[in-house]
Parts: C-alpha cells; structure tokens; sequence
C-alpha cells in the first residue's frame, strides 16, 4: 500500500487526480466524478475543518470503533458498491475544478505535516489511531475511487 506520508507517493495520487475531466465517468456506482472528489474531501475535512460534520454520538462511535474500524484501517482493499456513512453521501453536483483542488491540498498538507503529525491522533469516528491506521485509512479511500472512475 502507498504512503500517503512519502511525498512521492502523494504525487502519484495527484497525479492520478490530474488525469480527470469533469466528464469522466465511473466504472461502478452511482457517483459522478466532481461528487467523488467531494467524496473524497469529507475524510480531509473530519481532520482538517472539523466544524463541518456532526460527530458521531457514543453509541454510534461505539459501533464503529466495533464493527467498522478494522474494515477502514486495515489493509485490505475496499470491494466495489460498499454501503456509504451518511456524512460521505453527497449530494447534488459539485464544482469540479475547487473539489480536486481541495483533494489535492489536503494530500499536500497531509504528506507535509507526516507520520508523526497523525501517529496517536484522534479520529473523528475511530479514536486514536497510529499513523500506520491512518494512511491506511487514506490510501485506501483514495486508491478506491481512483480506480472507481479508471485512473
């Protein structure tokens, strides 16, 4: 898996990213391409701009800490047509050029601040995670929905 922390691999992300139009189209599931970068910006926006999402309640954490958490951290590969939390459902078209604008600062931001920034910090949904479960978490949404719409 890549490391979203080594600035070579962040670039081939936004490489990847650079290689989509506003009419790429999917290979599987229902989102359009501006709605995946948007998509893709909620997991940098429970880091960086928390303000914009509710957290979840204790019950709900719990359930994910549980149930959920070893699925996003772990190593293994998302399947296709996954179901999607509610805070990552977007809705209605995006400006494409500000959504992979933001995806590609955050990858930026993320890859410059480094593994130590992220090993120990508090996940929005998960608790405390090392920065192993971290870029897991980002490589693997990231490697997802860049394959999903074919780059």
């Amino acid at each position: 898996m890549e490391n979203v922390f080594d600035a070579k691999d962040a670039q081939n992300y936004i490489d990847r990213i650079n290689k989509l139009v506003p009419d790429t189209h999917g290979l599987w599931g229902k989102m359009t391409v501006d709605q995946m970068l948007a998509h893709c910006n909620v997991s940098y926006e429970m880091v960086y701009e928390p303000e914009k999402h509710k957290k979840p309640g204790s019950i709900a954490k719990f359930i994910l800490k549980t149930f959920v958490k070893s699925k996003v951290v772990g190593d293994k590969a998302y399947a296709k047509d996954n179901p999607t939390a509610p805070q990552f459902i977007i809705v209605g078209r995006k400006d494409f050029d500000e959504e992979k604008k933001r995806l590609i600062g955050f990858i930026q931001k993320t890859q410059q601040l480094g593994a130590s920034a992220f090993d120990g910090k508090e996940s929005f949904s998960f608790g405390k995670l090392n920065a192993q479960e971290w870029n897991n978490m980002f490589a693997k949404h990231l490697n997802h929905h860049l394959a999903q719409f074919g780059v």
